[in-house]
């Protein structure tokens, strides 16, 4: 039975590989829409900085890397979370069973992140992307949560 420090464990390479695969969609959803790689993953820097970070659209410390950070703790968090209340689906190591988990836990991510948080802790990139751009990072980020615990397991 998998104990909570084997899900934190588990959980950081699973988080860390769904962060990439979403922040990869926010950058190419977001220079579609905004013709900046940079506008979406900027906006959630909100956190700290407010509405100025969502309406910068050049590449920043401040602002680009703030919004990398939060957005790669929070994949980490949830993909904690994912491991967790998931072992035993993960630990058959069958394609499908994983790939819907991460669905299912997309899918609660964004339930979470724009249902129960106030304003203020959205994720932020709903300021620049569309909903259909939306969809797809949750389903980037599925995908990365599926994909991080499969190989994992491999």
């Amino acid at each position: 039975m998998e104990n909570w420090s084997d899900a934190l464990r588990r959980g950081a390479v699973t988080g860390t590989v769904a962060s990439a695969t979403s922040a990869l969609a926010l950058a190419l959803c977001s220079h579609s829409e905004n013709r900046s790689p940079f506008s979406a993953m900027n906006a959630v820097s909100h956190w700290l900085w407010g509405d100025k970070a969502a309406s910068h659209d050049q590449p920043s410390m401040r602002y680009t890397l703030l919004g990398y950070g939060i957005h790669h703790a929070s994949s980490v968090f949830w993909g904690v979370l994912f491991e967790r209340w998931f072992r035993r689906t993960l630990a058959q190591g069958s394609v499908a069973p994983t790939a819907l988990a991460g669905t299912a836990m997309a899918a609660v991510a964004c339930a979470v992140d724009y249902k129960l948080t106030p304003q203020r802790l959205h994720p932020g990139y709903e300021q620049r992307l569309s909903k259909a751009s939306l969809v797809l990072v949750y389903a980037a980020f599925g995908a990365g949560l599926a994909l991080g615990a499969y190989a994992g397991r491999k």
